[in-house]
């Protein structure tokens, strides 16, 4: 299994909707049709956006243009606004206090978001299960040194690592080696220093019998964080490979612990 370059089956948006596409853009889908966001006016959609799609409108301007005084500020977000209108862009709506999505408007690291919680929380659908998001969704909007886009861009990584993870773990628990491994590794190349990326990488190998390979992993790894941080991993980590480790009374590989999926 490759890592698809789309969003999940589940959370794709139809010919119909409009959708705010972060990831590898920004740029807007409008009834099938690209619609590039002017450059004016792109922070301000993905801030919207990114924020739940209902912000306040002075903190906005406030945080998109925090050099600028208030009437000033107010005065650039008033012309991002006529700049999207003027591109065909009609997914905001706006009064004078609060800036809004159209109902129905999908935005794509929401719903991407959306299925790593429910990895996460071990409520996956089928169609979660088969469809990893594509390497860009791990480096939003590259080049953007906002603070808030900063921000946004750890959380959005951070959760979809975790996601990683316990999709790993769900393919071990369903005999589903390959996958597991590649997604793993996938984590691990993401992360190379994430410990609990290397761990689930380790029970993979372990799940099908390759100690070889789970021994490998944790050498490398430990080479890895005594290079780069001057500390070792964790005793628990080293440990995963030992003889008494990999298997249990019965001489059949030991439970990594999955969480359970419905």
């Amino acid at each position: 299994m490759t890592l698809s370059t789309v969003m999940p089956a589940t959370t794709g948006p139809t010919p119909q909707q409009a959708a705010v596409c972060i990831i590898g853009g920004p740029y807007v889908m409008l009834q099938g049709l690209r619609l590039d966001i002017p450059e004016g006016s792109k922070r301000l959609l993905v801030f919207v956006a990114l924020r739940g799609g209902r912000v306040d409108r002075r903190h906005t301007a406030a945080t998109l243009w925090p050099n600028s005084d208030e009437e000033r500020a107010a005065g650039n977000l008033r012309s991002a606004l006529w700049r999207l209108k003027g591109a065909g862009i009609s997914v905001l709506s706006a009064d004078k206090s609060t800036l809004t999505l159209l109902p129905g408007t999908e935005v794509d690291v929401i719903s991407l978001c959306e299925w790593a919680a429910r990895l996460i929380a071990g409520k996956a659908q089928p169609a979660d299960l088969e469809c990893p998001p594509s390497p860009e969704a791990f480096d939003l909007l590259p080049g953007w040194y906002d603070d808030w886009v900063i921000f946004e861009r750890e959380r959005v990584r951070q959760r979809l690592l975790h996601a990683l993870e316990a999709l790993s773990r769900h393919h071990v628990h369903s005999c589903r080696w390959a996958e597991a491994v590649e997604i793993a590794m996938t984590a691990v190349s993401i992360e190379p220093l994430r410990e609990s990326a290397q761990r689930v990488l380790v029970e993979a190998h372990l799940a099908e019998r390759n100690v070889t390979e789970a021994r490998r992993c944790i050498r490398r790894y430990r080479s890895l964080v005594r290079a780069e941080l001057g500390v070792e991993p964790s005793a628990e980590f080293l440990a995963m490979a030992r003889e008494d480790a990999t298997t249990n009374r019965t001489g059949r590989p030991a439970d990594p612990r999955p969480p359970s999926f419905g």
